[in-house]
């Protein structure tokens, strides 16, 4: 059976707003699966990776190939869609009130009575979730290598995720954050203390640049590939051996930039750089040749993500390095903003 479904929220102009999505019920016993993008609406990635596989999964149900269902979210922010200024989407965060996209969900689903309109669009998305056992929310980075996090209960057994979408990074948080999506999923799954045949995680698409046919239909494949190992999909996918890095969230470092000007990287993603290497510098005025400040690596790691404009701000993240001690600069909470 397949069947279009939507939620309906109300935009910040009082006019109704649809997010569409689509369930995919093979008619057999199995795993139930929830996948969706852009919650956060300027990470385009995942939603092209959906867009190719949502045809796919619907001719393995026709076929009789599809165990338990699945439930796509090609594009589930109607707010953030829509907040282009000059030219550009502004879809991390709303307009309207500053409220990251991605935050406050376990708040939002709790939440009764009248609710304002994103805490509704929060509950109605867990929601929607709620049933599934495997649940992927599809992001991108500003510039980065492909990576995934998960919770410390689906570490190593995540591993199978990580090798078919050709991961290089894992990283592994444990304990509360700032209530992003993949918590509200979790947060009962914890009070049951059940995760056999579970698994929650936030897939990066790489960065937000990487949009193209070629990449999502990797990623497409490497989705079908890790539910047919799932035994959501009746056909033999075998998966590589797994060969990229698992760090603790709190072993993670981030650079922050210590002034704004013109950024210029001098080692690429996924080089390691040895603690206390330059990797970039920031030139402030142009012209002034001591206006530059080097930029180094707080401990040896892998350059995993990179700041995506050449202009950038004070305080913002330049880069995120793998580490393998605790970092001085994280106490706890998301590894971003």
């Amino acid at each position: 059976m397949i069947e279009e479904i939507s939620l309906q929220v109300t935009g910040d102009s009082g006019a109704l707003l649809r997010v569409p999505a689509w369930r995919i019920d093979g008619g057999h016993r199995g795993p139930r699966v929830h996948l969706q993008a852009g919650v956060h609406a300027d990470e385009i990635a995942g939603m092209l990776v959906l867009h190719q596989l949502l045809p796919r999964l619907r001719e393995a149900a026709e076929h009789g190939l599809l165990n338990g269902s699945v439930t796509l979210v090609p594009q589930a922010n109607p707010f953030g869609i829509g907040q282009f200024r000059q030219g550009r989407i502004l879809g991390r965060n709303h307009e309207g009130s500053g409220r990251n996209f991605n935050r406050g969900f376990p708040a939002s689903a709790k939440a009764t009575g009248t609710l304002d309109n994103l805490t509704d669009w929060q509950r109605q998305l867990a929601a929607l979730a709620a049933p599934a056992d495997i649940v992927l929310d599809l992001h991108t980075d500003d510039e980065a290598l492909q990576y995934v996090y998960l919770h410390e209960r689906f570490w190593p057994a995540g591993q199978d995720l990580a090798a078919a979408l050709r991961a290089e990074l894992a990283i592994i948080w444990e304990g509360d954050g700032d209530g992003a999506f993949e918590e509200v999923v979790i947060e009962p799954w914890l009070a049951e203390g059940r995760f056999d045949g579970r698994l929650v995680a936030t897939v990066e698409l790489r960065g937000q640049g990487d949009v193209s046919d070629a990449l999502a239909q990797q990623d497409a494949d490497g989705l079908w590939a890790f539910l047919c190992g799932r035994g959501v999909i009746e056909q033999h996918a075998k998966l590589p051996q797994w060969k990229g890095v698992a760090v603790p969230m709190g072993f993670m470092e981030t650079v922050f930039a210590p002034m704004a000007g013109v950024l210029v990287f001098e080692r690429e993603l996924g080089e390691v750089v040895q603690a206390g290497e330059r990797f970039a510098r920031i030139i402030a005025r142009p012209g002034d040749a001591e206006s530059e400040v080097v930029l180094t690596a707080p401990q040896t790691g892998m350059l995993a993500t990179r700041y995506r404009d050449r202009l950038i701000p004070r305080g913002a993240i330049a880069a995120k390095f793998t580490g393998s001690a605790p970092s001085s600069t994280w106490s706890s909470g998301a590894l971003d903003p």
